[in-house]
């Protein structure tokens, strides 16, 4: 891929997946002094938690009692805060080279260029990207008439709109388009059949009511194919349970069918693999490319458990590790409790906070 213009953004360590692993690795580097970079294909922090799990208890992390996915986030992300990591999200990771100095150039889908010396890969059990409609030529609309799992940056006021999806997410997005100050001319929840036994209970009464008042159409049917004229895609052909295609006129297409996890360009960088999960040196969490580590649901080593707090164990381990390789010497234990130095770095007392 060719490198984009201007230099690239440089850092200590780059840390590939913001999900809880991936920000408790930010804040141990940070502790000793390393600078992150962090990418993530989501377009916020947080991976399962923020994405499955953001209104859902948790029971099992240390120090507390309950807390949902997304209060989990938040105190990470504030957790963190002092170390003042680069953000590089709604980004997906396409190259990961080994420079001639030794560094890691990492490059982007959006073409954000970063230069790291260790990587830290948190990828948990791949990037989440959403699932995608399989009807062949809408890759030509995409980001102008067709939208996967992201609702579009401008008002749909006026337009022809077909909402494809069956869960909480498309019925969500449904009751948030019907109650616009400027709905659409033509509002249609396309999915497979009419029914959603799997929906919120209260997202299904929103909309039996939404349809009641004809604020929203339901069709049920798989689609079938396109319509385009003068490079804009017109209309989609829906082929119905009872066997006849109907054609729904479009304006803008709107695919709610959720995400799923992906390994990715991971799977190719060479990297020794065990059960298509990355095999780690569990002393260092260090893959069979020096300088790589990983840590979280993306590794895989006998007794590997895939808990949130096995993921943090691994990311303390992995940056001690480099942090001693990038000195060639070993890194003194300090106590949060009791380093002056540490508190420095944490904003606790006057000092520098910035580890870059």
């Amino acid at each position: 891929m060719p490198m984009a213009p201007g230099e690239p953004i440089e850092a200590d360590a780059l840390v590939i997946g913001a999900g809880p692993v991936g920000l408790w690795q930010v804040f141990e580097c940070g502790l000793l002094g390393l600078h992150c970079a962090v990418v993530d294909v989501l377009p916020a922090p947080g991976g399962q938690c923020h994405t499955l799990y953001a209104d859902k208890p948790l029971y099992d992390i240390p120090g507390l009692p309950a807390s949902t996915g997304q209060d989990l986030v938040d105190r990470l992300c504030r957790q963190i805060q002092p170390f003042a990591p680069s953000w590089h999200l709604g980004q997906q990771v396409v190259a990961l080279q080994r420079r001639d100095d030794g560094r890691f150039a990492l490059t982007t889908s959006e073409g954000t260029q970063l230069l790291g010396r260790c990587v830290f890969i948190a990828a948990g059990v791949g990037a989440f990207l959403p699932r995608r409609l399989p009807v062949e030529g809408l890759e030509p609309f995409e980001g102008r008439q067709v939208f996967h799992h992201e609702a579009p940056p401008t008002s749909a006021a006026g337009l022809h709109l077909v909402v494809a999806g069956g869960e909480d997410e498309a019925l969500q997005r449904v009751a948030d388009l019907c109650d616009a100050a400027e709905p659409p001319a033509s509002l249609t929840l396309l999915h497979r059949r009419d029914r959603f036994d799997g929906a919120d209970p209260a997202l299904a009464a929103r909309l039996a009511a939404l349809r009641a008042a004809g604020c929203v159409q339901v069709l049920a049917g798989q689609p079938g194919g396109l319509e385009v004229h003068d490079g804009r895609l017109t209309a989609l052909q829906v082929d119905t349970p009872e066997g006849g295609p109907v054609r729904l006129p479009l304006d803008q297409l709107q695919v709610c069918l959720g995400l799923s996890p992906r390994l990715g360009p991971v799977a190719d960088w060479g990297l020794a693999m065990a059960r298509r999960q990355l095999a780690v040196d569990t002393a260092r969490f260090e893959t069979s490319e020096p300088g790589i580590h990983a840590v979280g649901d993306v590794v895989q080593y006998p007794g590997k458990r895939r808990l949130i707090v096995c993921g943090f164990h691994e990311a303390t381990l992995a940056a001690f590790a480099a942090a001693e390789r990038l000195r060639a010497s070993p890194v003194l234990l300090e106590y949060t409790t009791s380093s002056k130095h540490l508190q420095q770095r944490l904003g606790v007392l006057p000092g520098v906070t910035n580890p870059s």
